[in-house]
């Protein structure tokens, strides 16, 4: 199982008015409901993180693990998506590896904020869960991303 996972306006609430604080590696700090809201996904389904961020290519997958260990998120594996998003929409991306990379029958659950992937095929749009960019990912999100992946562990059980 895995989760596509954006950052910012999830991770890290998007308010235009306020900065985000940095945490000592440089990088945004998390904010803590998500924090927990994430790592419930991951205790709960056992899924690996795939990076949609803008940010992935900017590190590496061992930066990336620190980044989120330091953080207190615990993830077996971590991947990120390969395209460079400065050329391509995040819907285009993730069209991109649904068609190349998505094993059949792997349930996955996108978490992002971006609404243009409201625009994603109905196949690949039921795994969406859209985060509010200002509050980032809840609790209640957390269980709809929870429901999205066991329902398709089941599916395919």
């Amino acid at each position: 199982m895995l989760i596509l996972l954006d950052i910012d306006g999830v991770m890290v609430p998007a308010n235009s008015w306020k900065k985000p604080e940095f945490h000592e590696d440089g990088f945004p700090m998390f904010n803590s409901k998500s924090v927990n809201a994430l790592q419930k996904i991951i205790s709960e389904t056992g899924a690996s993180l795939l990076l949609t961020t803008s940010h992935k290519s900017k590190y590496n997958i061992t930066q990336w693990r620190n980044i989120f260990k330091s953080r207190g998120i615990k993830a077996k594996h971590i991947q990120r998506l390969s395209s460079d998003s400065l050329h391509s929409s995040r819907k285009d991306e993730i069209l991109d590896w649904y068609k190349a990379k998505h094993i059949p029958n792997e349930g996955f659950v996108i978490i992002d904020d971006d609404k243009l992937l409201n625009d994603l095929p109905a196949n690949i749009k039921n795994n969406l869960v859209l985060t509010s960019p200002s509050i980032g990912l809840t609790d209640e999100l957390a269980e709809n991303a929870i429901s999205i992946l066991k329902n398709k562990a089941y599916a395919y059980a």
